[in-house]
C-alpha cells in the first residue's frame, strides 16, 4: 500500500484513495462492481477551498479582490486541492486520513483534512479546513462521478429539494429560487433538512447520498456518469454566502453514502 494508492476494505466493499491525485476517491466497488467512473479526472474529488464556479474567478475578502486562475473560463471552478498532492496522515484497514496544505494560488495558509471511512454498507467522507493565522472565506464539498449504468438499466435519481437555484446563462445562480425543473441538470438545489438524494440502478443497487449540509449540485448532462455533489454553499458562494474559517472555528462537512442490494 503506497501513498499513491490506498485500498480500504469492509465486507465485500472496497474503496481506493489516491492522495497524490488530488486526494480523490478513485474507486468504490461493492461486490466487485465499480460504482464510480474511472479515469484520473473522475472518481470522487474533494472541492475545496470552494465548490463549483466563482464568477470571473474573483471574490472579495473585505475590500480586497482576490483573483483565482480561470480554469473554466470565464470562471474558476472546484477549488485548488484537487490539483495537488495530499499527504497520508494515517491508514488502518477501513479508514484513511489525508491532508493538504493550501498553497498558491490560494492566498491564505490553511490545512485541509479528509477522512475516508468504509463500512460494509456505507462510505463516510469528512473534510475540514483549519487556519492558524488569517481568517478566510471557504467552502467544502465532494464531486463524485457515479457510473450511469452498472451493466443494466440506467440509474434513476430521486430527491425532493425545497428549491432550485435559478441558473443564469453564465451557469451561475441568479439569486432567484425556483421550483425544481425537469432534468437534465447542471443545477444547485436547496435541502435545508440536509442533503438526501437516492440513486437507484434498477434491479442492482440503491445508494443514498446524505449529509447535514443544505446544498447539492446535480449534474447529469453526460452519457457516462451522473454527479451528486453535497457542499457547504451554492456555486459562487464565496461571493454570495461566504463561510469564514477562523483560528477558532474550522469549516467541516460530512457526507455519507449508504447502499443496499436490490
Amino acid at each position: 500500500m503506497s501513498n499513491e494508492h490506498i485500498t480500504l476494505t469492509a465486507g465485500d466493499a472496497e474503496v481506493d484513495v489516491l492522495p497524490e491525485n488530488g486526494g480523490r476517491v478513485g474507486g468504490l466497488r461493492v461486490g466487485g462492481t465499480e460504482l464510480l467512473r474511472q479515469g484520473e479526472r473522475f472518481g470522487c474529488f474533494p472541492m475545496v477551498p470552494w465548490c463549483g464556479r466563482i464568477r470571473d474567478g474573483r471574490f472579495l475578502d473585505g475590500a480586497v479582490v482576490r483573483q483565482m486562475p480561470l480554469n473554466a473560463p470565464p470562471h474558476a471552478i472546484h477549488g485548488t486541492a484537487r490539483d495537488g498532492a495530499w499527504k497520508v496522515a494515517r491508514v488502518t484497514g477501513d479508514e484513511a486520513v489525508i491532508t493538504y496544505d493550501l498553497v498558491e494560488p490560494w492566498p491564505y495558509p490553511g490545512r485541509v483534512t479528509q477522512i475516508v471511512r468504509l463500512a460494509e454498507d456505507s462510505l463516510t467522507l469528512t473534510m475540514s479546513v483549519e487556519t492558524y493565522e488569517t481568517s478566510f472565506p471557504a467552502q467544502v464539498g465532494w464531486h463524485p462521478w457515479f457510473n450511469r449504468s452498472l451493466g443494466g438499466a440506467d440509474v434513476q435519481l430521486d430527491f425532493t429539494p425545497a428549491w432550485q437555484e435559478e441558473r443564469g446563462e453564465d451557469h451561475l445562480p441568479t439569486g432567484n429560487r425556483i421550483d425544481r425543473t425537469p432534468g437534465p441538470w447542471d443545477d444547485c438545489f436547496g435541502m435545508p433538512d440536509g442533503v438526501d438524494v437516492t440513486l437507484t440502478w434498477p434491479g442492482q443497487l440503491e445508494l443514498k447520498v446524505a449529509g447535514r449540509e443544505e446544498w447539492v449540485v446535480v449534474y447529469d448532462e453526460q452519457d457516462a456518469a451522473v454527479c451528486v455533489e453535497p457542499q457547504t454553499g451554492p456555486p459562487n458562494g464565496l461571493n454570495t454566502m461566504p463561510r469564514l474559517v477562523t483560528p477558532l472555528e474550522p469549516l467541516e462537512a460530512t457526507t455519507v453514502w449508504s447502499w443496499r442490494r436490490l
